[in-house]
């Protein structure tokens, strides 16, 4: 099983910006797509940007045009940069790996808090 291992959160002034990555231990141009979750407490996890195996990328609506994925094939790590962050999406932060066997692999999180 792939592992996945996220870094980059932390606190941030809205308005800022901030880098998460996500490490995997394999290669992750055999996942048929790579992507970030997000989840508050008592809330369910949301999709906020994923990427396939073809390059293709999808965002969530909140996100868009602030956010942005992508990944270096070489490193296997997928990125996700946020800018012109909100409040609103303070989160804990999920990276998540599916696999050609359609098995989804999740890192173990990293916390992101916007002050405003």
């Amino acid at each position: 099983q792939v592992q996945l291992v996220e870094s980059g959160g932390g606190l941030v002034q809205a308005g800022g910006s901030l880098r998460l990555s996500c490490a995997a231990s394999g290669n992750i141009l055999n996942f048929n797509a790579m992507g970030w979750y997000r989840q508050v407490p008592g809330k369910q996890r949301d999709v906020v940007a994923t990427i396939t195996s073809g390059g293709s990328r999808d965002y969530a609506d909140s996100v868009k045009g602030r956010f942005t994925i992508f990944r270096d094939n070489a490193e296997n790590t997928v990125y996700l940069r946020m800018n012109s962050l909100k409040p609103e999406d303070t989160a804990v932060y999920y990276c998540a790996a599916d696999g050609r066997d359609y098995r989804r692999s999740w890192g173990q999180g990293t916390q992101v808090t916007v002050s405003s």
